[in-house]
């Protein structure tokens, strides 16, 4: 047994797990509005591993309990079906070949090949020959080219876990890395884990796989799920890995430990479409762990993004068609103190180029092998059957059953998806757990002022901390910690880069130095206040007139229509609570005023007529009212943003109407335009600029029909825009500046109504007159550098245009 811990530790005790015996030493977190179980049943899963320097004879003996296999670490008595035995990856290519659908596949893509070739005049024979024969024996080749092409891409494709020695050792070395890196280690809750190896069990009974579903921020995230599995004892997941991973001396050792390569983009190759979904379907039916990132990449703006479906696809496919009875739905959130990559995230979302992989760049990178990070915090969703939920969903759009699929159209089958999707995204958040570090970031953005002092500090967060609770949401455990010790501890780890300290003073006085990077760790929490921030950002239309209370109050309606439109907005850039808006509405609003942060007049009857701030709020100088607006006034001023670049595409008067701009370089020149602003003085956030938060933007442009997209067929280049007639803006015929009207300018006059009003300027005609002519400066370069014919090869489906409602809404 370890020794215990004091009660202000930086470890907890190890959880132990000694051949077929688990022992969980007296959640991880606190959570709910209830009162709160002093108990911790958090434990850290991974201890530190001796150093050579320190202790050569520890480390020696550590090596050679990892290469013997002693105890736990031989990982032979694994929950779920046997991996790491040689001629495994044997086995599954044969299966795999093995699978009617890619037989069909193959068949079919002959067929094809020799109806072309005959078309072609490649089959023809002298009067006489039997040109039957010849179409067999030609097929015959075909068919075994085809194979061959198969054979490569399995074998460059599949998980090759082959070695028990090889893992082992696998395991301590990513030990070894992890936890230099994260020296508190990887934590985890021992009811969920528990839970998870009863549930491994239940399947290994019945052969099927568990599906993991992890967000996604940093490459550490797979590396922490297979470490806490190996620990438990449970059989590793199948990783889906891009192939820009697959690097030299990187790439094959994580196809060892469990990665299973797939491209970027499938393009028109069905072929390989058809490989992925045989080697997808055979590790479920045969029951193999499966792990896959429901976002798909990375996160680099520390929120949740929206769900890809590329490989649920697959997965649901399998399910659907009746090629696998079921599997288990596990949803994983994985938090960090702090994120090895957030600096090359901030260098990203400013418009730098994304740097390639390199292993020799990783491994010598200081902050992975010199920084104390913190901890890794993961916790698991209860898992659910994706059988039960497909009929669910099935039952709802009165189809008969699973086994149909061949009878479900491609609308009804994506509204399927898009529900999982959106229902694992929303369980990743219920069990995410705040750590200290996004605490003390989101209270540092969220406060007026330069600066901080320590006391305030402390009690603003003590105070975030109970309105995370009374959400629902969780809070890491200080492990009874004093909070001072904690913002210590949390501020230690965010480093001076993130956050300075001026001295000297009557106290010391904290302020975030890198803004922009500090705000990936508050956006690591926005999802529990998001409507509380819409509602918040709504009434600021009225409140930053000024004036008295009287002046200050918003009519019910008109509160409501701007939350519909903001909601509307931010529909793809935040996972909102599922009841829908006039329920989200009601609550936030019920909540708010049980809190005394609003008042609301009510006529007889009971219905809401006005909204206002409180007394208590006003008295307070509207620092909880304030809080939820610096959440998401960032979020405001990028879509604001957005729209003031579209005013920039409007046509010069000398022509142009026809012309179409680059997709790319619409949003560099958007950004562009945003860092000029933002240094003039009418953007109040650099984090606006951000070329995420953009690209979302234009997609609900799309959506909303102000911009037309059109994709050329015959080249590799990105998708071009243009804005849509009845969207464009018009000129003045003897200037030829944009006119400040019509339907693009009072959208972006909607969204400009709930911005947060700069220290030096006032939305004014003056900013509007400023602001119209930066943007047509830097639109008139694009259409300088476009062609002027549209793109060649653009199909009606492809140039869409999907109008949503947003005329009512204006």
């Amino acid at each position: 047994m370890p020794p215990p811990k004091s009660a202000v530790s930086d470890e907890a005790p190890d959880l132990e797990i000694v051949g077929k015996q688990v022992t969980i030493h007296p959640s991880g977190f606190t959570g709910g509005p209830g009162a709160q179980d002093d108990t911790i049943t958090e434990r850290n899963l991974v201890q530190h591993m001796a150093r050579f320097r320190e202790n050569p004879l520890d480390f020696l003996r550590e090596i050679s309990l990892y290469m013997s296999g002693m105890g736990w670490r031989a990982y032979d008595d694994v929950i779920g079906q046997p991996v790491f035995y040689s001629g495994f990856s044997e086995n599954m290519k044969t299966s795999i070949s093995g699978s009617p659908m890619l037989q069909d596949k193959v068949r079919e893509l002959a067929r094809t090949r020799l109806s072309v070739e005959e078309k072609e005049g490649l089959l023809a024979l002298k009067e006489g020959a039997n040109l039957d024969e010849k179409r067999a024996r030609r097929r015959h080749e075909i068919e075994s080219s085809l194979r061959e092409v198969v054979d490569n891409m399995m074998d460059n494709m599949i998980c090759k876990m082959e070695s028990k020695p090889f893992i082992r050792g696998a395991y301590y070395m990513c030990t070894q890395l992890l936890t230099r890196a994260y020296h508190q280690g990887i934590h985890v809750s021992s009811e969920e884990v528990l839970r998870l190896r009863a549930v491994a069990q239940e399947a290994a009974k019945k052969k099927q796989s568990i599906v993991f579903l992890p967000c996604h921020k940093s490459h550490v995230d797979y590396v922490s799920l297979q470490l806490i599995c190996y620990r438990l004892g449970i059989g590793l997941p199948v990783v889906v890995a891009g192939d820009n991973l697959n690097i030299p001396l990187l790439g094959p050792f994580l196809q060892h430990a469990g990665a299973m390569w797939i491209r970027r983009s499938f393009g028109n190759d069905p072929l390989y479409h058809t490989v992925v979904q045989a080697y997808i379907d055979t590790i479920l039916q045969q029951g193999f762990n499966f792990e896959c990132f429901i976002e798909g990449g990375r996160s680099r703006t520390g929120k949740l993004l929206s769900p890809k479906f590329g490989i649920l696809n697959f997965i649901v496919d399998s399910v659907l068609s009746g090629r696998t009875e079921d599997t288990i739905i596990c949803p994983v959130s994985t938090q960090y103190d702090k994120v090895i990559e957030t600096e090359s995230y901030i260098s990203e979302l400013l418009g730098q180029p994304k740097q390639k992989e390199n292993l020799a760049d990783l491994l010598s990178s200081s902050s992975v092998l010199s920084l104390k990070l913190g901890r890794v915090d993961v916790r698991f969703h209860e898992p659910w059957s994706l059988r039960e939920f497909l009929n669910q969903q099935l039952s709802r759009l009165n189809q008969s059953g699973l086994g149909t699929n061949q009878k479900l159209a491609q609308t009804e089958k994506g509204r399927i998806l898009r529900t999982l999707g959106y229902r694992v995204l929303s369980e990743i958040n219920d069990v995410s757990v705040m750590m200290p570090p996004a605490l003390v970031g989101t209270v540092l953005l969220t406060l007026r002022g330069r600066g901080v002092g320590k006391g305030e500090l402390v009690r603003r967060l003590d105070w975030l901390c109970e309105r995370v609770r009374a959400k629902g949401g969780r809070v890491a455990h200080f492990y009874r910690s004093p909070t001072d010790l904690v913002v210590d501890r949390a501020l230690d780890v965010l480093g001076p880069k993130l956050v300075g300290v001026i001295s000297g003073l009557a106290e010391p006085t904290y302020y975030a130095v890198d803004r922009f990077q500090l705000s990936f760790y508050r956006n690591m929490l926005i999802h529990l206040f998001i409507t509380e921030a819409l509602v918040s950002v709504a009434m600021y239309t009225k409140i930053k007139q000024g004036g008295g209370p009287a002046n200050q109050r918003i009519t019910y309606e008109a509160l409501r229509n701007q939350v519909y439109f903001l909601s509307q907005l931010f529909r793809g850039e935040f996972i909102f609570p599922p009841e829908g808006l006039s329920a989200n509405m009601e609550n936030t609003l019920r909540g708010l005023e049980a809190d005394d942060v609003i008042k609301i007049t009510r006529d007889g009857s009971g219905t809401p007529q006005y909204v206002e701030l409180s007394e208590a709020e006003r008295h307070c100088g509207r620092e909880n009212y304030d809080f939820y607006c610096f959440l998401i006034w960032p979020f405001i001023e990028a879509s604001w943003l957005g729209a003031v670049s579209l005013l920039g595409l409007t046509p010069p008067l000398d022509g142009g109407h026809n012309t179409w701009i680059d997709m790319k370089k619409a949003q560099d020149s958007a950004q562009l335009l945003g860092k000029t602003l933002y240094h003039q003085g009418d953007l109040s956030y650099f984090e606006a600029v951000n070329k995420e938060t953009l690209r979302n933007s234009y997609q609900r442009f799309e959506e909303e029909g102000i911009i037309l997209v059109a994709k050329d067929k015959e080249s590799r280049a990105g998708p071009s825009l243009k804005l849509a007639p009845e969207w464009t803006p018009e000129r003045d015929p003897t200037s030829g500046r944009v006119l400040d009207r019509g339907k693009l300018w009072d959208f972006t006059e909607l969204i400009a109504q709930s911005r947060r009003e700069g220290k030096n300027r006032r939305d004014g005609a003056t900013v509007s007159s400023r602001v119209l002519t930066m943007s047509d400066i830097v639109g008139r370069q694009l259409f300088y550098n476009a062609a002027a014919p549209p793109p060649a090869g653009v199909s009606s489906r492809q140039m869409r245009r999907k109008a949503i409602g947003t005329d009512a809404k204006l």
